[in-house]
């Protein structure tokens, strides 16, 4: 028994993608060059059986100031609901990156590595009156000059509850998302 449980652990942990695994990748992501100035977003969520179970848009607007960055995001919710999000980011010489935001716990930290970048925190996820602690694994792969995809996985003890899908475009002026959900 404990032979399986030792292979199950070493199988699963193989099978997790790795930021090394993006190494020399192009385009190179730059997160300063990305996110700075108008983008609009749409995205899906999907919850722990792959069913959407919303959509949204979201508006995003990036400055910054040498390394220090803010992201201001607000999403439009299809039914209805509408969240800001200020994200306060760091980019250190090592190419880590540190944010701070309204919803999230602490602070959450990445790395980018080629044309990817992924980042771990814990995010107050308001559901039906309660407010849950969620962790995030939050992957974003740039995919040209103007798109990137952005998978995150929500989990709660280890076990994904959640995960939302997120297409960015830069190349249209940005619009207003309140129209669009």
């Amino acid at each position: 028994m404990k032979f399986l449980s030792l292979f199950v652990v070493v199988f699963l942990t193989a099978c997790s993608a790795s930021l090394d695994d993006y190494a020399n990748t192009k385009p190179a992501f730059n997160l300063s060059e990305y996110f700075n100035g108008e983008i609009t977003a749409w995205g899906i969520v999907e919850d722990y059986s792959g069913v959407m179970t919303r959509h949204f848009c979201v508006d995003i607007v990036g400055s910054w100031d040498e390394n220090q960055g803010q992201l201001h995001e607000t999403f439009y919710f299809n039914d209805g609901e509408e969240q800001v999000r200020i994200w306060n980011l760091t980019v250190a010489p090592d190419g880590r990156v540190t944010g701070t935001a309204n919803d999230v716990i602490g602070e959450a930290s990445g790395q980018v590595n080629g044309h990817a970048f992924n980042w771990h925190y814990v995010l107050e996820v308001p559901v039906d009156g309660t407010v849950y602690e969620l962790a995030v694994d939050d992957w974003l792969y740039r995919l040209d000059q103007h798109r990137l995809m952005n998978r995150s996985y929500l989990k709660k003890f280890g076990v994904t509850v959640a995960e939302i899908s997120i297409y960015f475009d830069k190349s249209q002026p940005l619009k207003s998302c309140q129209d669009a959900v």
